[in-house]
């Protein structure tokens, strides 16, 4: 649920894009409609995760050069530095701190072998190269139109089959919850 309130923005960028067929007013709404969505977390939360505030500052930044030079490759650049900067993260992790990005942010939920957690993390680097990758193919070898269907469709799909991928790769190294009562119920 919380991936696709993630991508809500983004959904709302496309919408108006597919009414006005305009990438500069779909920017114009892009930028607020993601400051309601941060500020909505924040509210119900009283936190908003690092990678949040990273996207909203990109598309702050990105997005308004979009608005004030009338030039849609700064927001068709946007998805790319995000996910960029969340590989680069990923991979310093594994040599800066004791444990990897995606152990912190995972290990309450679910128990792993070390080798498996930095897998894990080499996983999402890979992952998020290529996205930032692949955005710019589509971008400057497909039309505005196929781009800002990708940028929904196409990220959200591919996100949820990483994701489910990973679900099906991570079942098989689960260890066995470490309870007294495990087992005897």
């Amino acid at each position: 649920m919380k991936l696709l309130f993630d991508f809500l923005p983004i959904a709302i960028f496309f919408a108006v894009y597919q009414y006005t067929e305009d990438i500069i007013i779909a920017t114009a709404v892009l930028i607020p409609a993601t400051i309601i969505q941060i500020g909505y977390t924040w509210i119900r939360t009283h936190k908003v995760e690092k990678m949040q505030l990273v996207t909203l500052g990109l598309v702050i930044v990105l997005g308004g050069a979009t608005l004030l030079f009338q030039d849609k490759t700064f927001i068709q650049w946007k998805p790319t530095v995000v996910n960029w900067l969340f590989g680069i993260a990923f991979l310093g992790s594994q040599f800066i701190g004791a444990k990897p990005l995606v152990q912190r942010m995972m290990e309450g939920n679910i128990e792993l072998p070390e080798p498996v957690w930095y897998k894990l993390s080499w996983a999402w680097v890979l992952f998020f190269m290529l996205m930032g990758a692949l955005n710019l193919v589509v971008a400057y070898t497909m039309s505005e139109e196929a781009w800002v269907n990708f940028k929904l469709f196409g990220m959200l799909g591919l996100t949820l089959v990483f994701i489910v991928l990973q679900g099906i790769y991570l079942t098989k190294h689960l260890k066995e919850p470490s309870g007294e009562n495990s087992g005897n119920d």
